[in-house]
Formats: structure tokens, sequence, C-alpha cells
């Protein structure tokens, strides 16, 4: 059983996010039951309602978006269905249809995506969806909002007489209008309309030759208005045939409405759904303006949230545009109570409301801001003492109502609860106070709470130092300005830093020194000592932040030189192929020219042909067919290759060129080429071994390959070895 007091939810300001909350709905009935929201009793409703937000949420980032839920309330017409003989008028039925039309459209939506929103569609499986109502409303009333004139055989009966008789009222008129306005007895205006009705604009002289009911006169008496005697009659007989008309709409209305007042459960039923879903929409669009989400459940009494913030304060700075300071902070079975002090508008506070308002907020079923890897579990019961609640009323000072809060934490606190308690100790003698508050929170310790507490007190400091489960906390300052960071560090107690912020708001120096003198040293070296420390851990908060900026530069720069390393290795590819390509078309030419010397010494044209089409088999042997888009795209490729080593090879020769000016030429022996040497082709890079010499010529092999060239065009690399 989870239980909240409304004393805690005062403290953590609940009440103000239900009024953000309520901000989001579209109906009257949703506002009223956001207002009246508190946290969950039982742990399934709450799982269940979590689930329902977080669906609704979800629908808001994929095209299928829930439909509008917009209804107008029905609850006077539900009252009027228990009333016997009573009747709905036209505009209450078709808020009956509005109702169900949008009932049905969800029902639909959610039955066609419940693989989407299984737990919003599992939440209706008790709403019946029905045409029946919107059907029977249909026949009667029209899209005008008039009753139809076939609702009824009568009714049509009577509209078609009213129809013929106001022919006749018209036709009748019209007759007397002619017959006066040639004996010259109207005015100039003829005819005129007193209460609804055709009137003839009589002069006043010859109201008497006028036979018919006189309906008034002008403000001057000059003109009498007068419905003609055979109008009048016609009149008559259209007054009671309206009269009737009116009783048979009245009659089929009381019909129609005994008909629905068998639905009357399921349109109630109608109206909670709809309302409870304009609930869910609330929460799903307040935590989208905060950028909430829904946390990972600890199996185990765990919570870690990561980067949490202040729904309230969040929001406010989201308006004025500015920053907001998230909070990392998390209570296990191995630090279930921490201690947070330091200096006051540090931030204390806040983080401890942060927490107490997210676990509230979570526990009503409200999804929260934090991080995604955030962790959290259910507390039975939250307790909390903030602010000084002084009660004038009660005749309660500020510490007799604290140990009042005391005496029930006491009697409440167990191992399921969260004890939130700031300025713990303090409206007391600050020796005797603290001591009273130590023995409070070892008793919280030794019932296994988990709690939040801030304070000033060294001795509290002390005792979560000494107690394994127990942690000290302080918000950073900046050792410099002193000027808060907002920023909880686990592990360690704050300096309250007093004669330092003192000095700063410029007390002057002297006092701050006589007041130094006034208390005892070890306590001012203790908060020295603390204040040292939390100086030492600031520097190394700023190492830190630059040490990772510099590990980002450096992975940047890794990674620029490796996607340069990458451009390089491919050019170096390209140029393999393109110098692969030429060695073949200088052995290709080799072997032309070998057959075409061949060719010059014995002129046979037949032996010629079969060395040219063996060599064009052993060629196209080797190549794959490709489309002709391939084919463009290698030639292109190639193409690029070309001009790229053609523009380095330009400028590379250029470079020698310039050298060998500069050079003095000395000319070298050129070395008497043998078998078996290494040698290359000048202006090349591949190195072959001579095979044989013939004629100044030398076949060299190349090991793929060899060819046959001119003595001329080479240049020793190593001669043979003896």
């Amino acid at each position: 059983m989870i239980s909240i007091h409304k004393k805690t939810l005062e403290d953590l300001e609940f009440f103000r996010v239900l009024d953000q909350i309520s901000e989001h709905c579209i109906t009257t009935l949703g506002k009223t039951a956001t207002l009246a929201i508190l946290p969950f009793s039982e742990e399934e409703g709450l799982m269940l309602e979590l689930a329902y937000v977080n669906e609704y949420l979800s629908s808001f980032d994929n095209d299928n978006r829930i439909p509008n839920h917009g209804f107008e309330t029905i609850s006077k017409e539900l009252k009027l269905l228990k009333i016997e003989n009573t009747y709905l008028e036209i505009s209450s039925l078709q808020k009956l249809v509005s109702l169900s039309l949008t009932v049905n459209s969800i029902l639909k939506f959610l039955e066609k995506f419940k693989d989407y929103y299984p737990n919003l569609k599992q939440s209706c499986q008790h709403i019946e969806f029905t045409k029946v109502i919107i059907e029977q409303v249909d026949a009667v009333v029209d899209r005008f909002g008039d009753v139809k004139d076939d609702a009824s055989p009568l009714l049509l009966d009577i509209r078609k007489t009213i129809n013929k008789l106001k022919g006749k009222i018209n036709t009748s008129f019209s007759s007397a209008l002619n017959t006066c306005h040639n004996l010259d007895y109207l005015d100039d205006i003829r005819e005129s309309v007193v209460e609804n009705k055709r009137v003839l604009a009589v002069k006043a002289m010859y109201r008497r030759k006028v036979k018919g009911a006189i309906m008034g006169g002008s403000k001057t008496g000059s003109i009498v208005y007068i419905e003609p005697e055979t109008t009048l009659q016609y009149t008559r007989e259209l007054n009671n045939l309206e009269y009737e008309e009116k009783e048979e709409v009245t009659k089929i209305l009381k019909e129609l409405t005994d008909y629905i007042r068998l639905f009357s459960p399921l349109l109630k039923n109608y109206q909670e759904f709809l309302t409870k879903i304009d609930v869910i929409s609330a929460k799903a669009k307040y935590a989208q303006s905060m950028d909430a989400i829904l946390p990972e459940f600890s199996k185990e009494r765990t919570m870690f949230l990561r980067d949490a913030y202040h729904p309230l304060l969040y929001l406010t700075n989201k308006e004025k545009g500015e920053h907001t300071f998230p909070q990392t902070i998390g209570l296990e079975k191995e630090s279930r109570i921490i201690v947070i002090s330091g200096p006051n508008a540090g931030g204390k506070s806040i983080t401890l409301k942060t927490v107490g308002l997210l676990q509230t907020m979570l526990q009503s079923g409200m999804l929260i801001p934090v991080h995604e890897r955030s962790k959290v579990c259910l507390f039975n019961r939250i307790l909390s003492d903030i602010g000084d609640n002084q009660s004038i009323e009660n005749h309660l000072s500020t510490y007799s109502y604290r140990l009042k809060q005391m005496n029930y934490f006491l009697r409440k606190c167990n191992n399921k609860t969260l004890f939130l308690i700031d300025e713990f100790g303090t409206g007391s003698d600050p020796e005797l106070g603290g001591a009273l508050a130590e023995t409070f929170l070892e008793v919280f310790y030794e019932r296994e709470a988990f709690g939040i507490i801030t304070t000033h007190y060294s001795n509290l400091k002390l005792l979560a130092n000494e107690l394994p489960y127990m942690e000290n906390a302080n918000m950073l300052f900046n050792e410099r300005s002193l000027e808060p960071m907002y920023k909880l560090v686990i592990g360690q107690a704050g300096s309250s830093f007093t004669f330092e912020v003192a000095q700063k708001n410029g007390i002057p120096y002297s006092l701050i020194n006589k007041s130094k003198k006034k208390i005892e040293r070890g306590k001012i070296r203790f908060d020295a000592t603390i204040a040292k420390l939390q100086k030492q851990r600031s520097k190394l908060e700023k190492t830190e932040r630059s040490l990772k900026e510099n590990e980002k530069k450096k992975i940047s720069e890794a990674d620029k030189l490796e996607e340069i390393n990458a451009k390089v290795q491919k050019k170096l590819e390209n140029f393999q192929e393109l110098y692969d390509s030429n060695q073949r078309l200088i052995y290709l030419g080799q072997k032309v020219n070998d057959i075409s010397e061949k060719y010059f010494e014995n002129k046979k044209k037949r032996e010629l042909m079969a060395e040219l089409f063996k060599l064009v088999q052993i060629e196209n042997s080797k190549r794959k067919k490709l489309t002709a888009k391939q084919k463009k795209a290698e030639k292109h490729k190639e193409r690029q290759v070309k001009a790229e080593a053609d523009k380095k090879v330009e400028v590379i020769r250029k470079k020698k060129k310039a050298a060998k000016k500069k050079e003095v030429k000395i000319e070298k022996p050129k070395p008497i080429l043998k078998v078996g040497d290494r040698v290359r082709m000048h202006d090349g890079r591949a190195i072959g071994s001579i095979d044989s010499i013939e004629k100044g010529k030398a076949n060299v092999n190349y090991g793929m390959f060899t060819t046959n060239v001119s003595l001329d065009l080479l240049e020793l690399v190593e001669a043979k070895k003896k």
C-alpha cells in the first residue's frame, strides 16, 4: 500500500505540477480530473498508467497519431436520463452523437494499431463499439438540428398541411394587397411585418374600409397595420397546426430519449473513457514539453537519477531562455542516506526537492525528465520536512513543529520509506539540536530507510563519514569567485564557506578574524580542510574536462589522418592499375612488332593472320564482359587516373630538367650489358633480367612476360654475379 501525505505533496509543490498539466487538457472534465490526481495506492494500477502515458507520448513521434478525443460534457444529460418522462433537446442529442463518434473513432484506431498501443487497446476492452445511438438520432434529427419530416407519419402530414396553408396565406395576402392598393387605401410602403406576420400599411382614414385585425400603428398615427380577414382565418388554422407539430415533435423526442435511456451506463462509460484519455494526453504533452521519459524500473530497491531536472524550474527557465543545471544522484542499499552540505544558495534544497518531486510524479503516473540510463524504484511512503513551517494558529515555533514532524517520522519510517529533510536539526541550539538530529538520523539508518538531508552541522557530516551505508555530498563552488556551480559531488562533505562568503560580501576582515577567534580552532581547521578539499576537487573537475576535450581533439585528428591515408592508398592502387595497364600495352606492342618483323622477312599472310588471331584470342580470354554503362565508367575512371598521373609525371619531369640544368654534365661510359644482367628501361620502374642478346636487341624477362627491347633503351641495375 503506497501512501504520501498531503503535506509532503505541498512541500514538493506537486500541486503546481498538476496546474501545469491541466493546461494541456482540452476538456473541462479532464482538467477537473487532472487537478484531483494523487499518487497511486496500488503498484499494478501505477504501472498501467505509466504504460498508457508512455504509449501516448510515442504517438507524437510517428505517423499513427491517436485521433482527437475532445468532447462536450454530458453530465446534465446523464442526470436527465435518470428522471422518467423527461426528454433531451436536439442539442443534447447531438452531443451524444458527437461523443459516440469520437469514442468509435478511437476504438477503431486502437484496434487497427493494437501492436503499437497494446496497453491503451487493453484499457478500452470494456467499452462497447456501437452505432445504434448515432443511427437512432440520425433517423430523427437532420444535419441542421431540426426534427426530420419523416420522423413520424403524423408529423409528415402536419408539415405538408402547414406548407399548403402558408401558400394560401401568401396568396390571400397578395390578393388583399392588390385590392387595397387599387382602391388607394395603402400608404407608400404598402406592407410591413408585425409579430412575424405580414400586415397591410393602411392609411388611418381608410382603416374602417379594410376588414381584418388591427395589429398596431405608426408613431405619427398616419398608418394602421391590419392583417386581412381572409389571411387571419388561415393564420388561426396555421397556429393550431404548429401547436400540433410541436406536440408531435415532443412525442418523438420522448420516444427517442426513452430508447437512449437504455444506453445510459454506456454513455457514462464513454464520458469516463474520454476523460481518462484527456488526462493521459495531458500527461504525455507535459512530458514532451520537458523531454521526460519512462525510466527503467529496478527489481532491487535502487534509485539512480542521471541528469535529473526539477520540472518547475526547467520549464520556467525554458520560457526565460536560461540554462537549467541537471543533477545526478543515486540511492541504494550500500548508500541509502545522503547528507548534502555546503553554503546556502548552492542548490542543496533544489536537489533534495528534485528527487522528492520526481519520485512523487512517477508514483502518480507521470513521466520524468531524466537521462534514459536512469533507474527508479517505488517507495511505500515519502516523508518530507521542508521549510520552517512556523504555525501561529497552532502556537508552534519552527523547532516545535520540526520535533512534531520527527515524531511522525519515527512512527512511520521503515525500509520502504524515502525521507527528505531540509536543514536537518535547525531551529534550536546548534549543539543540542545537532545532537538530537544525529540521534534521529541514527534511528533512520538502523531502520534501513532511504533518504536525503541537507545540513550545516559538522557532527552530521562526521556521522555520514563514519557509517558505511551513509554518504556525504556537497554542491561544488568556484574556489575563486565562490559562485555556485550547481553540481552535486558524492563522497565528500561540503564547507559552508561562512567566512569566505562574508568576506566576499564586504564584511571587514578584522571582524571576520575576530569571529574566528570566538570559536574552537578544531572546528575552523575541520571547515578549512573541507573547503581546501572542495577547491582541489573543483580543480580536478576542470582538469578532467580539459583532458576529455583534448581526447576528443586527438580522436578527431586521428580520424582525419585515417581518411587521408585511405585516399592516398586509393590513389596508389589506381596508379598501380595504370602502370600494369601500360606494361601490358608495351608487351602487346612488342608482340605485334615481332609478328610484323617476321612477316617483313617471310611475307606469309596466313601465318601473320594466325599469329594475330592467336594474340587477340589470348587477350580476349583475359577480358570480362561489361555493360555499356560499366565500360563508360571504366573509361572515365581510366581517363581521370591517367590525367592525374600525367600531371604528376609532368611536374617530376620539370623538376628533373631543372635539376639537370644545374648539374654539371659528366658523361659516364655506358656499361656493356650481358645475358643475366638485371636491367630496366629508361624512365621505367619494372626490373627484369636479360635472357638473350641478338642484333643490338635484348629479350628481357619480367617474370609474367618477356619483351624485346633495344639495348640503347636499357640501363643496368645489377650486373650478373660471377
